[in-house]
């Protein structure tokens, strides 16, 4: 067994989600051998091709891995654990936010201007589920139409990609985006809040609502505050220095400053630290898909690991 091969304690968790066979269109290669070579790619970064034979044909992992990345089923693999782990009670909502770069390697350039179209389903889901885009949503990812489409663009660190997330207080990610490189944080906010969305094991609509929201000098901003306001989020976010000094300038009109909790801003470092998990995995720490989705994919299957393993 393989350092990212699943357990069968973690792939009993997996199994009753994925896509069974119709008996029509072919069988799916088993999934658990695919899913371990999905996960030795994503922890090494080794190349396709290069996938040790135990996983199988490389190219059926590839594509495997292609098309869950299009249709949303390593989103909801996530949500599904996530939603068992808070039903147990196991999530801290005491969440932060904030975002790291990825250096682009070359081969994450030259992608065909429009995105490829997903393949026909060969079925459903386990529970009755009759198709694969009857989850997923649309058949065609986004994407297309140069870097900026596939989530690439130039910053400081030269090619790029960013990664916004959401984390809670056991330092696992929530919520994942991936834009260019030249994004400014503040611009990801609501997206990557509206993106928590936690399913109930039972009846009830799905959590999306932290209790709480730490975040740095980059979500300084009115709109970020406001939105938070609006729903009733309870924050701590460090005021810049220039609107303070824009604030007291206007005296009594320029109102009172923002709350800040010094202690609870010191348990900021949870989304750092789970900055530094998915890291570990190195075809998240640098991107080696050409498609935006595709590396989303990527990040999400590697949040997914640390999910089952914590």
């Amino acid at each position: 067994m393989g350092r990212s091969d699943l357990t069968d304690a973690e792939w009993e968790r997996l199994r009753r989600f994925l896509p069974v066979s119709n008996g029509r269109c072919g069988r799916w290669r088993d999934h658990r051998q695919v899913i371990d070579g999905i996960l030795h790619r994503v922890r090494t970064g080794v190349q396709w091709r290069d996938l040790p034979e135990r996983f199988g044909p490389w190219k059926t992992v590839y594509e495997r891995h292609r098309l869950w990345s299009a249709d949303g089923t390593w989103e909801l693999l996530l949500q599904q654990v996530q939603a068992a782990a808070d039903a147990a009670g196991e999530i801290d909502w005491d969440i932060a936010v904030d975002s790291t770069i990825v250096r682009a390697h070359q081969h994450a350039a030259g992608a065909r201007t429009e995105p490829p179209a997903v393949p026909a389903s060969k079925g459903g889901r386990r529970g009755g589920t009759p198709g694969r885009n009857a989850v997923a949503g649309p058949a065609r990812p986004p994407g297309g139409g140069g870097a900026g489409g596939e989530g690439l663009g130039r910053s400081r660190g030269g090619f790029t990609s960013k990664l916004h997330l959401s984390a809670d207080g056991r330092c696992r990610p929530l919520s994942l985006v991936i834009t260019g490189g030249q994004r400014a944080d503040c611009t990801q906010f609501r997206p990557v809040l509206e993106k928590i969305r936690i399913p109930r094991t039972g009846r009830g609509r799905p959590r999306k609502k932290p209790d709480r929201l730490a975040a740095d000098k980059a979500y300084s901003n009115g709109p970020c505050r406001d939105y938070l306001r609006r729903r009733g989020i309870r924050h701590t976010i460090p005021e810049k220095a220039d609107s303070q000094a824009a604030r007291l300038r206007k005296g009594s009109r320029g109102g009172r400053p923002p709350g800040f909790d010094e202690d609870r801003y010191k348990k900021r470092d949870t989304v750092e630290r789970a900055i530094n998990r998915l890291k570990q995995s190195r075809a998240v720490a640098t991107r080696y898909d050409k498609r935006g989705y595709v590396f989303l994919g990527t990040v999400t299957a590697a949040a997914l690991s640390i999910w089952l393993r914590t």
